[in-house]
């Protein structure tokens, strides 16, 4: 029969294969010794006391959690769905045990919550061209709590703003209406220039009649290279003593 020694060995050899607990790189590990906290693990290889002890791993990575699209009013009764995505990462990992039962959800319903609180408070517009700063102001928002969690949140992100369609299709209207409005401004500045323009080119030919003449002559030729067509030259005095036998007449 083998000896006491031997087998003192072996059961402490035993009790040893028991108790050794393995952190990955990514985890805390919390000691837990009749119920109550006693110390954190590192990764790696780690001895514990068997049947006294136990370890609860937490994942330390940064998380992101899908908030589930929430329906709201908007300060101007415009119904708009929102959808976001919020990223946090635990930095206490006895808090986020011992504080709350599941900081999963505990997150997850404070994110919907403060993110119909703070969303109603603005009108569309805001909603839709403010989307970063509203992002920041839930994640403020959230902090708060969640630090008594050992949470940290990094990032709040507005994913989606949904509209109702016949919403979209008034904004639509009104983005066709501001577009035509710019183009009418633009071709009646247009115009205002040309006439200007017109005005004072008037004025330098009545000024110089070399440059009327020099100009019928630039325009007979623009005319004769487009339509590849023949022109007749009338001189001057010729139609006006035409004018004269018409008149006489």
């Amino acid at each position: 029969m083998p000896d006491f020694l031997t087998i003192a060995v072996i059961v402490a050899v035993f009790i040893c294969l028991l108790g050794i607990r393995i952190v990955s790189q990514w985890q805390c590990g919390v000691v837990f010794r009749l119920g109550k906290f006693v110390r954190q693990i590192k990764p790696g290889l780690n001895v514990i006391i068997p049947v006294l002890e136990y370890v609860k791993r937490v994942d330390m990575r940064i998380r992101t959690m899908d908030v589930v699209p929430q329906e709201i009013m908007t300060k101007d009764s415009v119904p708009v769905k929102i959808d976001a995505v919020v990223y946090y990462k635990i930095f206490d990992a006895p808090k986020s045990i011992i504080a709350v039962e599941n900081f999963s959800l505990a997150s997850t319903l404070l994110a919907q919550s403060k993110l119909r609180d703070l969303l109603g408070k603005n009108d569309l517009d805001t909603l839709l061209s403010n989307k970063d700063q509203i992002g920041r102001e839930v994640l403020t928002a959230l902090q708060g709590p969640t630090d008594e969690w050992g949470i940290n949140i990094i990032s709040v992100e507005i994913k989606n703003i949904e509209l109702p369609d016949n919403m979209k299709r008034a904004m639509a209207k009104e983005s066709e209406a501001v577009r035509e409005k710019r183009a009418r401004l633009v071709k009646a500045s247009a115009e205002d220039e040309a006439s200007k323009k017109f005005t004072d080119a008037a004025r330098t030919m009545d000024a110089s009649p070399n440059a009327l003449m020099l100009r019928q002559l630039q325009t007979w030729q623009e005319i004769g290279a487009e339509q590849n067509s023949l022109i007749i030259l009338v001189p001057t005095e010729f139609a006006g003593m035409v004018k004269k036998l018409q008149d006489n007449k």
